[in-house]
Parts: C-alpha cells; structure tokens; sequence
C-alpha cells in the first residue's frame, strides 16, 4: 500500500458491540507460593490464586484489541493477620480496568493533543483498538498530577469494630 492512501475505519458504523473484533488474549502470571507481607515483612504463603483482565493497547497490524488475563496470588499472613495480592503496580494501579500504557496515552492524547475527550476517546480506538470512554478519559486527565500517595498502612488500627465500640458477646 503506497504512504498517503487513506482507508477507512473497517469498524466504523458498527452500532453492535458484537460486531466488533475479538480480543486477543495474552496471559500472564503473578503467582507465587510465598511473598513478603507488606506490613511485617515476614513471608506469607498463598491463599489462593485469583484473575484479573485489564485491557491493554491493541495490535494495530491485526486490527484487534488485546485483553491481558492476569493470574495473582492472594496470600495471608498469620503473624500481622494480613490478606493481601501480588504486586501489579507495575501493570495497573488496583482497582482499574485498563494498564498503565493505556492511561498514559489516552492522557497524551488530551493534554500534549490538546483533543476534546470524545475524539480522544476515537483516537484509542481508531489507532490503538482500545475502546475507553470519554467520561473515564476525562477523570483520568483531571487526576492526573493530582493523587496523593497512600497512607501508610502499618499507622491504620488494626482494631476491629467491636473492639472499637467495646462491643462484648455473650
């Protein structure tokens, strides 16, 4: 195909999620028999194991987004009474859909293109094949430079309800 030749967007006009491609699946694992609790720093064998998809940036040759399917180990700690993952900071911030390579494009997209969050949102998928939408761009880009680290979780009280309340059982 000669440089300049302009195609058209195969998927444009598609009104059924249905219709659009397939995800290509990638698998990854964060699955270990030990880890190092994060609060005493003592090793902490695996609960169980747990999935988790995120979606990543597309394979623009292929014309298909990509999902990767995350497989972490959930661990407990008996000596602080602990439950806590393996470590996917490197991957997603916890509680997201969508990696870190997507958050940072799609916030490229706005602030260095100065694009309005709707045709952002077009660019991820025409060029990437990431579908996000503009309402998640939007809170993306005013959070951004806003976040405060997290609290030290060794200062939280490990107390529980009751103890708090001076609730007693009979």
């Amino acid at each position: 195909m000669p440089p300049g030749i302009y195609l058209p967007d195969a998927t444009e006009g598609v009104i059924r999620v249905e219709d659009l491609p397939k995800a290509i699946i990638i698998k990854r694992s964060r699955s270990f028999l030990r880890q190092p609790c994060p609060l005493c720093e003592r090793g902490a064998s695996r609960l169980r194991t747990a999935e988790r998809t995120l979606h990543e940036l597309g394979d623009p040759v292929r014309g298909r987004p990509r999902d990767l399917h995350v497989t972490y180990s959930q661990h407990y700690c008996r000596d602080c009474d602990h439950y806590f993952n393996a470590d996917m900071l490197d991957l997603a911030v916890p509680g997201s859909h969508y990696t870190l390579r997507v958050v940072a494009t799609a916030v490229r997209c706005v602030v260095e293109d100065g694009l309005p969050y709707r045709a952002a949102s077009w660019r991820l998928w025409r060029d990437h094949r990431i579908f996000v939408p503009f309402a998640t761009i939007q809170n993306w880009v005013e959070a951004a430079g806003e976040k405060k680290p997290p609290a030290c979780r060794a200062r939280v009280s490990r107390r529980r309800v009751g103890q708090v309340l001076r609730l007693h059982r009979d």
